[in-house]
């Protein structure tokens, strides 16, 4: 699947959506690299990507959307202002986490990180549901988070695990950025959380999850009574009396509208 995006980002205020479009488009492609057991790896800087190193395993699949920008571009590195779009993590977990692979990161003659990853999906099967294929890491390079590439990623290897023969879908989250961003993959929050507190949200593989107004905002209203600062409260703040967003456009066409189930 190959595609000309534009770079854009949406950014709120007041309960109003202001839309900011960059005029600067790439040419995209999504690609799934392999399946557990016996996964290639995958090599990301851990400047730019969230738990780089954990795409090194190959006992993990991995499937990534790509663009062709030159592999000697300069490093993209995280920002404060973006840390939080997208990721499958928090603003302080990003700066806790970037030295995971950095043993990897002098500089050499031959680069040894693929330049042209945008982002990158890590998956495997459930250890105790080989029918439920779990999400473990979604990772959106610092300089294109914000731009919806997360759940476009996440929605794109949906008809794949179709074809593996999966039957549910299942993520766990620890921000309100990467739960607000699987709601738009077609993830709906189950009411669980595993023992480190994140939040367990799940989908049919072959259609978007149902859900409830009312659902989505109690999964919110777990990360309200946490207490956060900056960013991630005042977007808990905006959403208050939301209802769940839109699907990405990624998610299969041909699947039926998401309906809110009473």
């Amino acid at each position: 699947m190959i595609e000309w995006v534009g770079s854009v980002k949406t950014y709120q205020y007041d309960n109003r959506r202001t839309l900011s479009v960059e005029l600067q488009y790439y040419r995209m492609e999504f690609t799934v690299l392999g399946w557990p057991p016996e996964a290639p790896t995958l090599r990301l800087d851990y400047r730019s990507f969230a738990y780089a190193g954990k795409f090194v395993l190959s006992s993990v699949g991995k499937a990534v959307l790509r663009t062709e920008e030159s592999s000697r571009s300069p490093t993209p590195t995280s920002s404060k202002a973006d840390t939080y779009i997208d990721s499958n993590e928090s603003a302080q977990d990003q700066s806790v986490h970037t030295d995971t692979n950095a043993d990897a990161g002098a500089d050499t003659e031959s680069d040894p990180y693929d330049r042209s990853v945008l982002a990158a999906l890590s998956f495997s099967a459930d250890r105790t549901d080989d029918t439920t294929l779990c999400y473990r890491y979604v990772s959106v390079r610092a300089d294109k988070r914000g731009n919806g590439l997360g759940p476009h990623l996440a929605a794109a290897l949906t008809p794949h695990a179709v074809d593996r023969g999966y039957d549910r879908l299942r993520i766990a989250v620890n921000n309100p950025f990467a739960y607000e961003a699987m709601y738009r993959a077609g993830f709906a929050w189950t009411g669980r959380e595993t023992g480190i507190a994140e939040l367990v949200l799940e989908r049919p593989a072959e259609t978007p999850a149902s859900t409830t107004y009312e659902q989505y905002q109690s999964g919110l209203d777990i990360y309200r009574n946490r207490d956060y600062d900056g960013p991630e409260s005042t977007f808990l703040a905006n959403r208050q009396g939301s209802d769940p967003p839109e699907l990405h456009t990624a998610v299969d066409a041909d699947s039926p509208p998401r309906r809110s189930q009473s």
